[in-house]
């Protein structure tokens, strides 16, 4: 349907960038020289110049809102809460409202809508979660997919009675799994976890049994950045027999997952993050292949029937990831994160993961030098194989300091106890826009350390 289909990315007007390497920043020549701060001792120069070199700097250019008239924010350093919307997505809501919806009305229906679900699902396995055709799907919020999965995957395992999780994941996952365990009489087992770091794969073999049915955790930590090791703790609860549903919400578009190669049974994430879908839209789930037709999912729709025209009287499971869809999709919610999910197929996710640790690596320096002094802490990993593509920064006072920098229009986010997270999205975040924002940050916390 050629009414909905935004300019192809990677057209003349916006070539394609070649891949981003450590190689292609000036000096410091690595991301990990960053780690002495005196290696940056003119720190806008070196912004700048990293923003030159920089083969994914076009990428900016592309989202709305950045260096033109109609925004007067500062530096947007909250992408890992809600990312911006891109100019692609601007035009192609309103052709749709135009021409998609408002000139074929229920007639899109037959064309495209219905397999909407489908077919993004297929683009975000294919070039941000690392899976095979016919095992994503986008519908429903991150709720109500890890709703979906977790309890399809605890009742595929009825003689086991225990689901494992750590006390630091979202709040939405221990909460969604605490109604499971009460729905079917099951006991959750905690993972104490460090909030300045994350679960390790000794804290997992350390409780998983017999008895467990499921293990649910996020592989990018939403309080630390803490990323974990997906692979092996995945084996580790297969080898116990048990089944695992990592939550991707922080990490989907920021750091490279395999999740065929790692054999990963379920995932969930969300995409007005790093994807850009825009506030509320419709979080994607993943169902390995081999499990789907063992999965009974708990919200049974018409939409997820084998022929859902056929009206019957009987709910009859679709053959195929279609059965985890419920009801109607929401079509206009997945309009936006179709140009991200075409964005980071041009460029790869292996080059937005380089210029993320570059990003996080400086972000750090920079903290080092100027706020450590005034006590702030960085807890986030040190070692960028173990962070993911957010920085989070420790002081009293940055509950205050949040608010300052928004009345300021630097744009950081809060989470209790004391962290200052520093969201940096690789796509439409530039090295200069991380100076500027930590600037901010030194300043406010500065005055509030004087006052």
């Amino acid at each position: 349907m050629t009414d909905q289909t935004a300019p192809t990315p990677g057209s003349p007007a916006t070539p394609t960038p070649p891949p981003f390497t450590a190689a292609d920043l000036p000096t410091p020549s690595t991301p990990s020289d960053f780690a002495d701060p005196s290696a940056i001792p003119d720190p806008l120069a070196t912004a700048r110049a990293l923003d030159a070199a920089d083969p994914l700097a076009a990428y900016r250019t592309r989202f709305a809102g950045i260096d033109d008239d109609t925004s007067s924010v500062v530096a947007y350093l909250d992408g890992n809460s809600l990312g911006r919307p891109t100019r692609a997505s601007v035009e192609r809501i309103h052709r749709f409202l135009l021409d998609g919806w408002g000139g074929r009305l229920i007639r899109g229906w037959d064309e495209e809508w219905l397999e909407l679900p489908f077919t993004i699902g297929d683009a975000i396995g294919r070039s941000v979660v690392g899976a095979a055709p016919g095992q994503t799907f986008v519908g429903d919020s991150t709720t109500v997919i890890l709703y979906k999965l977790a309890r399809a995957a605890v009742d595929a395992q009825p003689e086991r009675t225990e689901i494992v999780l750590d006390t630091d994941n979202f709040p939405t996952d221990r909460y969604v799994l605490d109604g499971i365990a009460r729905e079917r009489g099951l006991t959750l087992v905690w993972i104490e976890a460090d909030t300045h770091a994350g679960v390790t794969p000794e804290q997992v073999a350390a409780v998983v049994g017999p008895q467990t049915a499921l293990v649910v955790l996020s592989q990018v930590a939403y309080r630390s950045g803490f990323l974990a090791d997906v692979p092996t703790i995945t084996r580790i609860a297969h080898d116990a027999g048990a089944l695992v549903l990592w939550d991707l919400c922080h990490s989907a578009g920021s750091v490279p997952v395999e999740l065929d190669a790692w054999g990963v049974d379920l995932a969930a994430g969300c995409t007005y993050k790093y994807l850009n879908g825009g506030p509320g839209a419709p979080a994607f789930g993943y169902v390995r292949a081999g499990l789907q037709d063992s999965l009974v999912q708990p919200i049974q729709g018409w939409m997820g029937t084998a022929d859902m025209f056929a009206m019957g009287p009987e709910y009859q499971p679709a053959p195929s990831i279609r059965r985890f869809i419920s009801g109607t999709p929401p079509i206009v919610g997945m309009l936006a994160m179709q140009d991200t999910i075409a964005m980071i197929a041009e460029c790869g996710i292996d080059a937005v993961r380089t210029k993320s640790v570059a990003l996080t690596e400086f972000a750090i320096a920079l903290a080092d030098e100027w706020l450590a002094p005034l006590g702030v802490t960085v807890v986030s990993p040190r070692d960028a194989e173990r962070r993911g593509g957010h920085v989070t920064l420790d002081h009293p006072a940055m509950r205050q300091v949040t608010a300052m920098l928004w009345e300021r229009d630097v744009i950081p986010d809060y989470r209790d106890p004391d962290g200052l997270r520093l969201g940096l999205s690789p796509l439409s975040t530039s090295f200069e826009e991380t100076y500027r924002g930590i600037v901010a940050v030194r300043d406010a916390l500065g005055e509030l350390t004087h006052d």
